[in-house]
């Protein structure tokens, strides 16, 4: 059972949030490998901020054999859904979340496979023959969208690869082709695991942090909204909620003045490694200024600075992912 942890220091920041006040955040991971009876991980030491996550791996071949297998990494889906809005940190870029990876302190350069759905029917073909990028973000993809053919554009709109958005920016009525597919991305290697010697393997990425200008789950002096759900994510203790009462306390009207962060890590996807476990688990989070509220789920968390709250486990498996809500001083200019 996981205990409910504050990890704290106090802010005030904005006013409720509407929906289009909130940037969804993209859920990442950690490395995935082929099945392995004989890799074990022997440790995971992972830090999480709003600015970066770095993941360093220790895995050991236990065999008397060496053993080549397939590492990927997963990125998150991206979707062209014009209803939801994602935090994405480098919009223009394939490698939008900028990953990078190491092993044996040997910069590796993965191979990036993408595929692309549209009503779970595989459309990347039909978006390169057409000469559209398959990253349904950017500038270049809505360029290449508008150059299409009307009866490709037609049958594109039939079968769902992409939709008509229709609105008035001020100078008229305006109908723009707009990305409806889904972009599922994943970098991977061949690696070597020599037999009976460990392998140290380091990534790092950029996090998509999503947001909202105000908090989802306080307002009009109470708790209310997506409480419960935060609740349940996060762990939001009674320290917690008399954190945000504080801070409605101080502002008229009840209002706390917050905005909310959210960084999600995917944490259970792992365990294609011998005994499933890892050896010597590390997380780390820092919450980048001292003043923010930050609450997670976790056991044994101990605070190790200003901003830095840190886990350890022996012999651990992830029974959940790391979802991280951090709440800070809205701005008096914004």
């Amino acid at each position: 059972m996981l205990r409910r942890v504050l990890l704290a220091g106090l802010a005030l920041t904005a006013p409720p949030a509407f929906a289009n006040d909130s940037m969804a955040e993209l859920g990442t991971g950690g490395l995935i490998l082929s099945r392995s009876d004989s890799i074990a991980m022997e440790s995971e030491d992972l830090f999480i901020s709003r600015d970066r996550i770095t993941v360093d791996y220790v895995f050991r071949n236990g065999s008397e054999t060496d053993i080549d297998t397939i590492v990927a990494f997963p990125m998150p889906d991206i979707e062209g859904n014009p209803d939801r809005m994602v935090a994405i940190p480098d919009d223009p870029s394939d490698n939008f979340l900028g990953f990078e990876v190491t092993s044996d302190g040997r910069e590796i350069k993965p191979q990036l496979e993408q595929r692309a759905f549209a009503a779970e029917l595989e459309v990347g073909a039909d978006l390169k023959a057409q000469g559209v990028p398959l990253y349904p973000a950017g500038e270049a993809t809505s360029a290449a969208l508008e150059k299409l053919p009307q009866d490709v554009a037609d049958d594109w709109v039939r079968r769902g690869i992409i939709v008509i958005e229709e609105y008035d920016d001020g100078s008229g009525w305006k109908k723009v082709r707009t990305p409806y597919w889904k972009l599922q991305s994943t970098y991977w290697w061949r690696a070597t695991f020599p037999a009976g010697k460990p392998v140290h393997v380091s990534h790092r990425y950029k996090p998509s942090v999503g947001g909202t200008a105000g908090l989802t789950f306080f307002y009009d002096g109470r708790f209310q909204g997506e409480y419960e759900a935060y609740r349940q994510r996060y762990c939001l203790d009674e320290s917690f909620q008399n954190a945000v009462r504080k801070a409605a306390g101080r502002n008229a009207g009840s209002d706390p003045q917050m905005m909310e962060s959210r960084i999600a890590y995917v944490l259970t996807t792992g365990g294609n490694w011998a005994a499933g476990s890892i050896g010597k688990f590390k997380l780390t989070i820092d919450k980048g200024d001292p003043k923010s509220l930050v609450s997670f789920c976790g056991n044994g968390v101990r605070k190790t600075g200003p901003t830095t709250f840190e886990m350890t486990a022996d012999d651990f498996y992830p029974e959940r992912n790391i979802d991280i809500l951090l709440l800070d001083r809205w701005s008096h200019g914004d």
